[in-house]
């Protein structure tokens, strides 16, 4: 294909950067459209043929900003190339922001320049991506670099349609909205299931099952998620020791060695991600946590949640309950946004447990290239040897979270409107049948609350068993009028 822009820069340097979504290739169209899977490019609009300043100019105007190529590829702009270019055109937006990355990704500085006098220009368009709500200036180049995070580490989240509907939905102030209008007591038996039903999940997730104390503590640990606790290295290791059973495994400090994840298959192919390096680790997760600990107040809170939650996850800064604690920093980021009210949680993992298919495919849509970029050779059991690819680094600094932003709003609207809507809901219909049944039949709490528990989650009809069972004791006329009251109350609600 006769690629332009950022395709063309990642073919013709052979960079490590994930492939862009729409490519931009010159067809014979009138004018720059997305057709059947790519960016359509007149001739006429194209950059001139190895032209590596042209190409770079335009993708910032037609195609976005991906800081991943332009990380790799500003390094193949001549410096006497681009300071002639500034000289001639010394207030051109698209230029600025060039200069002003080539420098930083150079660790060059340009000499002998014009005075900047346009107005600032912001390297990432408000209205192609959710922005920073106080930009970094630079006064030398009048640039504001408003990303999500710093030019370290920077996630990106693009203004899908799927991205701008769950910002207009603001779900966290619904759940809020929606707890405030329940009884006292029903409220309470809510968040109660919530809490329970939330560690399950993030145990089911991992295939395991909390076993003793763990599911106590880990419900702990989601109540106070609302104290407003600094994320920090010796948080996020309390967080860590009481997420993994194996007291062998609970960490100290981020991990000093390689860790990886496997998909079963024995030898390299079945290593299938593996996070970045130790001493990358340590330079990038101070930048993580400095996002984590800011976003929630400034973003949009679900966004916050997600680029905190799956960032944390490729990062992988442990050795063991790395999932489990990025789970957790979704529901620390919503609860850190005030957005919730005290003691509230909205129960994401119980829904990433019902769509853990769809969960899985989110994470891959990073995992997946990011193992392309790693060698791996098999020693022997256990035992790898991992070669990163030159620059390999860019792919976790600057990655793109908009799949796991979409998600993170579906997962929360699931929240809402199944897991706690309608636990919210079986309750009011448990109580009031409880009442009806109770006032015209005698029979003990107990046993009257387990059977309308079992009508209500078996379709308003009480199994042959629970009949013979409790027939002996309770007669079959009562064991009709539970199921009539439930059947009833299911038909009202339908």
């Amino acid at each position: 294909m006769d690629y332009v822009g950022y395709e063309w820069l990642r073919n013709k340097f052979g960079l490590t950067a994930f492939a862009v979504s729409p490519p931009a290739c010159v067809r014979p169209v009138a004018r720059i459209s997305e057709q059947n899977g790519i960016l359509a490019i007149p001739a006429q609009s194209a950059p001139e043929p190895d032209n590596v300043l042209g190409h770079i100019l335009f993708a910032l105007k037609h195609e976005g900003t991906h800081l991943q190529i332009l990380s790799q590829a500003l390094r193949h702009v001549p410096a006497n190339e681009l300071h002639k270019a500034v000289r001639e055109n010394p207030n051109g937006r698209y230029l600025r922001v060039t200069a002003f990355l080539w420098e930083h990704f150079t660790h060059q500085a340009m000499s002998d320049l014009p005075a900047q006098t346009g107005a600032y220009v912001d390297v990432f368009s408000p209205d192609l991506y959710i922005t920073a709500d106080k930009p970094q200036r630079n006064s030398r180049w009048r640039v504001n670099f408003n990303g999500l995070g710093s030019l370290g580490y920077c996630a990106t989240v693009r203004r899908t349609p799927e991205i701008e509907r769950g910002v207009a939905l603001d779900i966290p102030g619904r759940s809020r909205e929606f707890m405030q209008t329940l009884p006292a007591h029903t409220r309470e038996r809510t968040l109660s299931w919530a809490y329970l039903h939330e560690t399950e999940s993030s145990f089911a997730i991992e295939r395991e099952k909390p076993t003793g104390n763990r599911a106590e503590d880990f419900m702990r640990l989601l109540r106070v998620a609302h104290d407003g606790h600094q994320i920090t290295e010796g948080y996020l290791c309390e967080l860590q020791s009481s997420a993994v059973a194996n007291p062998l495994e609970r960490a100290a400090s981020f991990r000093q060695q390689q860790n990886w994840l496997s998909n079963g298959v024995k030898g390299a192919v079945g290593v299938s991600y593996v996070p970045p390096p130790p001493m990358l680790l340590h330079e990038l997760i101070p930048e993580w946590m400095a996002f984590a600990n800011e976003a929630p107040r400034k973003l949009d809170p679900v966004i916050a949640a997600s680029v905190t939650s799956f960032g944390f996850v490729y990062l992988h800064p442990f050795m063991d309950g790395n999932g489990r604690i990025s789970r957790f920093m979704f529901h620390q980021a919503l609860c850190a946004s005030g957005e919730l009210d005290m003691g509230e949680l909205l129960p994401v993992s119980a829904a990433m447990n019902r769509h853990e298919q769809d969960y899985l495919a989110v994470l891959q849509t990073f995992s997946k290239p990011a193992r392309e970029t790693v060698a791996v050779t098999w020693i022997d059991e256990g035992q790898f040897i991992f070669q990163f690819k030159p620059d390999a680094d860019a792919i976790y600094r600057y990655w793109d979270a908009t799949a796991c932003a979409e998600f993170g709003f579906q997962m929360t609207e699931a929240a809402l409107e199944v897991e706690l809507k309608q636990e919210a809901e079986f309750l009011e219909r448990y109580d009031k049948i409880m009442k009806q049944v109770g006032e015209q039949v005698d029979i003990r709490g107990s046993d009257l609350s387990l059977l309308v528990i079992s009508c209500l989650e078996n379709d308003g009809v009480l199994s042959n068993n629970k009949r013979k069972k409790y027939g002996q004791t309770i007669p079959k006329e009562a064991l009709d009028l539970i199921e009539a009251s439930v059947q009833k109350s299911r038909a009202q609600h339908i």
